[in-house]
Formats: C-alpha cells, sequence, structure tokens
C-alpha cells in the first residue's frame, strides 16, 4: 500500500464510523476489476455494469458482515461473483447476442486496429461463453486479473490442482476456437511462449479495459 493511502480496513471502520462518503474510495479502487470480471462471465457491458453497480449496493448495505475488513476485496469479489451466478442461472444464455458485440468501441485506434481488436474480442468472447462456468471464471482470474493460483484458491474456495486443470481445459477450448483464425490463447507458465499471453491476448485485454471505461 503507497504511502498516505488508507488500507481497506482503514476505509471500512471509516465507513462504518459514520463517514459514509468514504465507501466511495472502495469503489473508485476496485469497480475496474470487478467489470472486466463481469464483463468476462456475462458478455454483456451494460449488464456487466448493473452486476457492479449492484454488488457495490449490496456490500454497503452489508457492510458489517464483512467480518475481516483486511480482505475486504475478496469479500466483495464473494458478492459480485454470486451476482453473476444468479444472472447466469436467470438466463441460461450461451451465445452472445449481436447487440452486444457492437458496443465495443475504442479510442486511439485506426480504422486497421479498431476492425482486428473488435473481431478479437468477438471471437474471445463467443470461445469464452461456450467455456463451463468453472472454466470460464478460472481463465478471467488467471489470463486477465493475473491472479496467482493460490490468490485463487483463496477466492474460489477451490484446490490449486483443480484450478490448474480447469485454466488449461479453457485454454485448450479457446484455442480450438479461435485455430484458424489467426489469434491465439495465452500460454501457461513454462510453455514455450515464456509463459508469456500473445501480443493479440493482450491487446484485448486492453480493450476489455477501454470498454470499462466507456461503460
Amino acid at each position: 500500500m503507497a504511502a498516505g493511502v488508507r488500507s481497506d480496513a482503514e476505509v471500512v471502520a471509516s465507513v462504518l464510523g459514520g463517514r459514509r462518503d468514504d465507501y466511495a474510495a472502495l469503489v473508485e479502487r476496485y469497480q475496474a476489476r470487478l467489470y472486466r470480471y463481469a464483463l468476462g462471465m456475462v458478455h454483456e457491458p451494460a449488464t456487466a455494469a448493473d452486476l457492479v453497480q449492484d454488488t457495490f449496493v449490496r456490500a454497503y448495505t452489508r457492510l458489517g458482515s464483512c467480518h475481516d475488513p483486511a480482505r475486504f476485496g475478496a469479500w466483495l469479489f464473494s458478492v459480485l461473483r454470486n451476482r453473476c451466478r444468479d444472472h447466469l442461472r436467470e438466463h441460461r444464455r450461451r451465445d452472445v447476442p449481436l447487440d452486444a458485440e457492437g458496443r465495443y468501441e475504442y479510442r486511439g485506434a485506426g480504422p486497421a486496429e479498431h476492425a482486428e481488436r473488435a473481431e478479437l474480442v468477438r471471437l474471445v468472447g463467443r470461445a469464452l461463453q461456450a467455456l463451463p462456468q468453472q472454466q470460464r471464471e478460472a481463465f478471467l482470474l488467471k489470463h486477465v486479473e493475473d491472479l496467482s493460483y493460490e490468490e485463487m484458491s483463496e477466492l474460489l474456495g477451490a484446490r490449486i490442482g483443480a484450478l490448474k486443470m480447469r485454466v488449461a481445459r479453457a485454454r485448450e477450448g479457446i484455442r480450438a476456437a479461435l485455430s484458424g483464425t489467426g489469434f491465439g490463447a495465452p500460454e501457461e507458465e513454462g510453455d514455450a511462449a515464456a509463459g508469456q499471453p500473445s501480443l493479440r491476448w493482450t491487446r484485448w485485454q486492453h480493450s476489455a479495459e477501454a470498454t470499462n471505461d466507456e461503460a
């Protein structure tokens, strides 16, 4: 934590102590990460934004039930995770809506790069939505949020070995879906690509972040 920046526990204590406006600091701290996760799970920008907003509202009204404020981020993530699961159970949609694909816009890119990014977002989005929910979730946390397997295990309550298997199967599924398109899925640590995601995959991550900025 940088000097002068209050920890999650300090902000939570301040909010519970009556300084309600301080909650905005937690929103600013976590909204981008939560949005990326939600967008990857539901692949609908407006729905992802709604789920994140609802998560912050629910977390605020239940802040007193966060028994370990030092782990506020993990607790907040669990609230969003449950909201995404509820949404997916309610809608049971595996196909990506066409109107959702058209909402991606990128600033500072020429027409060719804009088209390439849009196509990659579309292809990866379809591939992600075709994955089983547990694989999709593990893949997003590993390759989009860049969490370690230890962090993922703590968040999801799953064994590291099981999480590695989910990520590996997700990569296989995405690689198969992208086969012949010119786009590649990320490699695992120690793979031939020296553990680095492909340039085009990195661009997809940046594209998702740009979408969040515009949402």
